[in-house]
């Protein structure tokens, strides 16, 4: 099993598009895949599900069913963490749903933090609980990859998220928002690496849980392509992808390496294209857009365009597991 979170603390780059698709695709691969939706927003779960069941994991007595289920008794104090209610999408896709009520356990994950220096054996439990809910998952599952997906921004339920995965990939768009991203994000990926190792080495021997060891390798990026605009030329997109080589090789990764183009950075997994006319048509059919047909509408231009992102997904699937081997 390995654990790859997609992050970036900018939204709008289409980062929840590319989870939902990338997901979709490894099963093709043959993968067994878990996705779990961490973000509060929970948009990767209203991707994956129709309207009546999401009503029915949220429905209004408040009785969820969803990564809320899984960590309400530690918001509530009543105990651990509680076994994923998951969605089986097919036979080698699940999903742990996510939740609104993700949010209260916010202050929850800051409170215990600073708690595990401390050596907390009730801290490390929270600390620990989505590594804990997907370890439990993949098991149930048996799973070979697992896809998490969180929530643009860099507080404590994702730094609680991102202790969880093995690797990262970061989706981005061209433009000014996603290289401050970058500059955001690298320094505080290694911040959060190198304080949970702190706090992994001050666990109470007494303590009998899996524990994640916090490795958020970079994987690379993928860059989300531009839909062209009259008043946004093509040659000021290109000027900002010039600069994402180097932003991600002194952010992210924090060395010295030799520089080069966008369509030639080894750390770049791939281009995806805009393919803003079929969403619509993949969204009616509650499906991914490679998988749309004749019957859903993808006829003509349309039905080209579906060929050409089942090979752009397929591609890049596959380099995304090739580099988190």
């Amino acid at each position: 099993m390995k654990t790859i979170a997609f992050f970036n603390n900018k939204g709008g780059v289409g980062k929840t598009t590319l989870v939902y698709h990338v997901a979709s695709m490894a099963t093709e691969l043959g993968y067994s895949v878990l996705a779990i939706d961490l973000d509060p927003q929970a948009n990767l779960t209203t991707m994956f599900l129709p309207d009546n069941t999401l009503e029915s994991i949220w429905p209004e007595s408040g009785d969820n069913k969803s990564v809320f289920t899984c960590i309400r008794p530690i918001i509530e104090g009543l105990g651990d963490i509680a076994d994923a209610p998951l969605q089986r999408m097919s036979d080698s896709l699940h999903l742990v749903p996510g939740d609104l009520g993700l949010s209260r356990f916010e202050d929850k994950l800051s409170d215990s933090w600073p708690r595990c220096m401390d050596a907390d054996p009730a801290a490390f439990r929270v600390m620990t609980a989505f590594y804990r809910i997907i370890h439990n998952a993949v098991a149930a599952v048996d799973a070979d990859l697992v896809l998490m997906d969180v929530g643009p921004n860099l507080g404590s339920i994702n730094r609680a998220a991102l202790i969880a995965s093995d690797h990262v990939v970061i989706p981005l768009a061209p433009g000014l928002f996603s290289l401050q991203g970058i500059r955001n994000l690298g320094p505080t990926l290694t911040s959060w690496r190198d304080s949970w190792t702190q706090r992994v080495n001050a666990k109470p021997d007494t303590l009998n849980i899996p524990m994640p060891i916090g490795a958020m390798q970079p994987a690379g990026y993928v860059v989300m392509q531009h839909i062209e605009r009259r008043n946004r030329p093509v040659k000021a997109y290109q000027r900002w992808v010039s600069k994402i080589p180097s932003a991600y090789q002194e952010y992210v990764l924090r060395d010295g390496a030799d520089i080069f183009p966008a369509d030639q950075d080894p750390n770049c997994i791939g281009f995806i294209k805009n393919y803003q006319s079929l969403m619509p048509l993949a969204e009616d059919a509650r499906k991914p857009i490679f998988r749309l047909t004749a019957a859903d509408g993808a006829i003509g231009a349309h039905a080209t365009a579906v060929s050409k992102c089942y090979l752009d997904f397929k591609s890049l699937t596959q380099d995304i597991i090739q580099r988190t081997a």
